[in-house]
């Protein structure tokens, strides 16, 4: 909806009158009282007002130098009233247009936070009860193989990635179909490689490792101070980033260089956030300035479905639904910036496709 195509309101104030006054009215100005209200609460207050409006305002016909709409002290207007219009001008956090992407994504990719159904909230509580206890009953074979890990594949480390697949797998298996497109694109686990992706959900984290890949993935620091999680990341080598801190940002880009230089692989959401109206953001150019300096390719992957399951924000729920993962042939070229703008043409032309 395009809300900007609205004509603008005109404002209320008190019909002037040299009889009467309006003393009590909380105004610094007593001749004008303004009621101007949101074009976008136009509706609601045509709907939920009815009953004030035929107590004590008055629509005019439009003339020149005169207001469309005005109220008579003489009428009982009271400050009930006043206070009503006021606060039923503020614009609700709740409301949600529909984006028109205008290139950015598809139109059908923003996401309704209005109403949760109760048995979405219903799954959502037994989404992390089965991911809870799945972490729990694996935790301890990453700790018995962690030090065989460190010894002999302290870079890669495909024992505690397998391990981690399982978990994946066993949390999302109840509650969502994961379909897979182009994995013959995928290179081999010995050929490092610079992963990216759209970012949608919570939930790409599962569906990412459920591909088998020993990819480190990048993280906020404060994620590594939860229980069992936290561990399991560290025993995984994912790499800690501080946001907002640039000596953080640099020594985040060394670690991934120097563990593809070893030969592992980084993945990253060049976006640097999750998507919560389902547009496809800018892409940051660190992943692309790594793959270029490291001369290895670049690996697009397109996810469907996670942002519609748990929409960013909804954590807490778990929508019905599927999620398609579509892997692309990998990108090699030596300039940053042209492997950032074919990835993300890449990923937004597939989105616009499969929505």
């Amino acid at each position: 909806m395009e809300l900007s195509s609205l004509s603008p309101l005109p404002l209320c104030y008190p019909k002037p009158s040299s009889s009467s006054t309006v003393s009590f009215l909380p105004f610094s100005d007593r001749t004008r009282a303004y009621f101007g209200y949101s074009v976008r609460k136009r509706a609601t207050l045509r709907n939920s007002c009815n009953s004030a409006q035929k107590n004590f305002l008055h629509i005019s016909r439009a003339h020149d130098h005169e207001p469309r709409c005005y109220f008579s002290p003489n009428e009982g207007l009271n400050r009930y009233c006043i206070s009503k219009l006021y606060n039923l001008n503020k614009l609700s956090r709740y409301v949600v247009a529909k984006s028109e992407l205008a290139g950015a994504g598809t139109p059908d990719a923003s996401y309704s936070l209005s109403e949760v159904k109760l048995s979405s909230k219903v799954r959502g509580v037994c989404f992390y009860a089965v991911t809870a206890m799945a972490a729990i009953s694996l935790i301890g074979f990453m700790i018995v193989a962690h030090p065989f890990v460190l010894l002999f594949d302290r870079y890669r480390r495909k024992a505690q990635h397998f391990v981690a697949k399982l978990w994946a797998a066993a949390t999302v298996a109840p509650f969502f179909k994961i379909e897979y497109e182009g994995l013959e694109n995928l290179p081999s686990h010995d050929a490092p490689a610079v992963y990216v992706s759209n970012h949608q959900s919570f939930l790409d984290i599962y569906t990412l490792l459920t591909l088998g890949r020993s990819f480190k993935f990048i993280s906020k620091t404060a994620i590594f101070l939860f229980p069992i999680i936290g561990w399991a990341m560290s025993m995984m080598g994912t790499i800690p980033l501080k946001r907002m801190d640039s000596r953080s940002q640099l020594e985040c880009l060394k670690r991934c260089m120097d563990l593809i230089g070893n030969g592992a692989s980084v993945f990253f959401f060049p976006e640097g956030t999750r998507s919560k109206d389902g547009k496809l953001g800018d892409f940051k150019k660190g992943a692309f300035s790594v793959a270029a300096k490291t001369r290895v390719p670049i690996v697009p992957i397109t996810l469907i479905g996670t942002g519609g399951i748990m929409p960013a924000g909804m954590e807490g729920v778990v929508n019905s639904g599927s999620v398609k993962v579509i892997i692309h042939k990998p990108i090699k070229e030596t300039d940053p910036e042209i492997l950032r703008q074919i990835a993300r043409n890449t990923i937004l032309d597939t989105l616009k496709l499969r929505c």
